[in-house]
């Protein structure tokens, strides 16, 4: 499976390739000796108004629908990782993407949406 999902704190597995952090903020209170990715891009996760939109902070949440759009809209500034991680997997490569220790409803983060945008953009 060239696309992979998870949360930064499952350990590593042999087959994981590439190990992407793509949360806004780094983990708090670990060391760089004990981080759990190769590379980290910051822009792949939702800005902190699109975050603070979904969770309510300050307002009624917006629905998980709008969530997806306006993801999917920010993530359009981002098409050239996008591409960059589309053309590892295009070339055979593994790329794990990692997401919040707190994030356990995979089905509705971000991590999903990415994988899904990074399959869209493969030259199969």
């Amino acid at each position: 499976m060239p696309i992979k999902t998870r949360r930064w704190c499952v350990p590593a597995e042999p087959d994981d390739g590439l190990r992407v952090l793509i949360c806004r903020y780094r983990p708090r209170g670990l060391p760089k000796a004990k981080e759990t990715w190769d590379v980290w891009m910051r822009d792949l996760a939702p800005s902190p108004e699109l975050f603070d939109a979904f969770y309510g902070k300050g307002r009624t949440p917006i629905t998980l629908d709008e969530y997806r759009e306006r993801y999917t809209r920010e993530m359009q500034a981002q098409h050239e990782h996008v591409a960059e991680l589309a053309a590892r997997v295009d070339r055979g490569e593994t790329v794990t993407l990692l997401c919040s220790k707190d994030c356990i409803l995979e089905s509705i983060c971000h991590r999903t949406l990415l994988a899904g945008l990074i399959e869209a953009a493969r030259h199969k």
